[in-house]
């Protein structure tokens, strides 16, 4: 499903980069998603192949006239629709966001900490990990207290791993001789 939400969401970012609505499309887009995830009735709805496509297509477009949203966005949900793609909105979402991203010089990073950080502290580690990667940086910060102290950051598949846990686990493996 990766290759193909990549695929849908490549060709959207297409459309809406050439029509300088990029930002506005993903925003109607989440709100679809989080609409979507709220009311189990509609994943089944749109997931379940024994329903008839026209019903689909009726049930969407009284939601597209309720929520008001620009031709892009109504034009490629009824193309995943048509794709029996609908329900797999959430997917598609987060590859477009990853190509808008890519498209933009920005990468993201989530950042696990054993505690809260500082704006100062996520300012510096923003710099840092800008010039590492050559992009902008788009920081996640959660907190997580089993690390003890230090941090773990992943961007991408690559993950730097600074936390006390994780020195303590390599001693612990030294130590035992593993």
């Amino acid at each position: 499903m990766q290759t193909v939400a990549r695929r849908y969401a490549a060709a959207l970012a297409d459309v809406v980069t050439a029509r300088g609505e990029a930002r506005e499309v993903q925003e109607e887009l989440s709100a679809w998603e989080q609409m979507m995830q709220s009311s189990g009735q509609l994943l089944v709805v749109f997931s379940n192949p024994t329903i008839p496509y026209d019903q689909k297509r009726k049930v969407l477009n009284a939601l597209i006239a309720r929520a008001k949203v620009r031709p892009t966005t109504e034009n490629f949900l009824k193309v995943l629709l048509q794709n029996q793609r609908l329900a797999e909105l959430s997917e598609v979402n987060k590859r477009f966001a990853q190509v808008l991203d890519e498209r933009a010089g920005v990468v993201s990073a989530d950042v696990v900490t054993a505690r809260p950080v500082s704006a100062d502290a996520q300012e510096a580690l923003r710099t840092r990990l800008a010039a590492m990667t050559g992009k902008n940086v788009r920081l996640k910060f959660k907190t997580d207290e089993e690390l003890i102290g230090g941090m773990v950051t992943r961007i991408g598949s690559t993950v730097y791993d600074g936390s006390v846990r994780n020195q303590l686990e390599r001693v612990k493996a030294k130590i035992s001789g593993k």
